[in-house]
């Protein structure tokens, strides 16, 4: 069971949403104005579905508002299907996107690898090009910094480590990392890469490799 947040301005999707995600035994909050919950109420929830498209405040701008208060996966609820939209959401701190309109079994199965995700028990420390991952905390350790890593990166950055040298294809990235595959994520995956080596150039760090044509490698 989660505390999971929806806010979206069309009543009818707030329902379905909530009927769906209820089935599973998670305790749903539907919200149709981002006004109606102060800030600090944000943090209480352990997944947090955004629309993208809203009168007052887009989804893309309350992630970025939030993005600092909230530990918990943010997804968006999304018509817009260009690729630069989405990886906008993702480069603003969003780990995943749903595209209006979609099944219940989908919604069901995005939101749930999420959630399993997040409960995955880890233990020990793994020490690899230089950098720290603390594997209880989900952290990322270089030079005694943390570096401030999305859910969703942490999570590639794990995953291609642990399999150092493999080549994966975006593909087996996303169904790795969120245990569901799904058609036309492959952008999705890039952007989050994008920034990880974004992130971890600051460190004068690349340790992951563009293996043309196929996918990515830790190297």
């Amino acid at each position: 069971m989660a505390k999971i947040l929806v806010i979206d301005d069309e009543e009818d999707i707030l329902v379905l949403v909530k009927n769906v995600l209820a089935k599973d035994g998670h305790v749903v909050t539907i919200i149709n104005n981002p006004k109606k919950i102060l800030l600090n109420e944000y943090a209480k929830y352990d997944l947090i579905l955004l629309d993208v498209m809203m009168p007052d405040i887009d989804g893309f701008e309350l992630c970025e508002k939030i993005r600092d208060i909230v530990d918990c996966p943010i997804l968006f609820l999304t018509a817009k299907t260009m690729e630069n939209d989405v990886m906008f959401g993702l480069g603003i701190g969003g780990d995943d996107y749903i595209k209006k309109p979609f099944s219940t079994g989908e919604l069901r199965a995005r939101v749930n690898a999420h959630l399993r995700r997040e409960k995955r028990e880890k233990h020990n420390m793994i020490s690899i090009s230089g950098m720290k991952f603390n594997l209880a905390s989900k952290e990322i350790i270089i030079e005694d910094k943390k570096v401030p890593m999305t859910k969703s990166e942490y999570a590639i950055c794990e995953f291609l480590v642990r399999s150092k040298g493999q080549v994966f294809t975006k593909e087996q990235i996303y169904e790795a990392v969120y245990g569901y595959e799904r058609e036309s994520d492959s952008s999705g995956i890039a952007e989050h890469i994008k920034n990880i080596r974004a992130k971890l150039a600051i460190f004068d760090l690349s340790p992951i490799k563009t293996v043309w044509g196929i996918g990515y490698r830790w190297e």
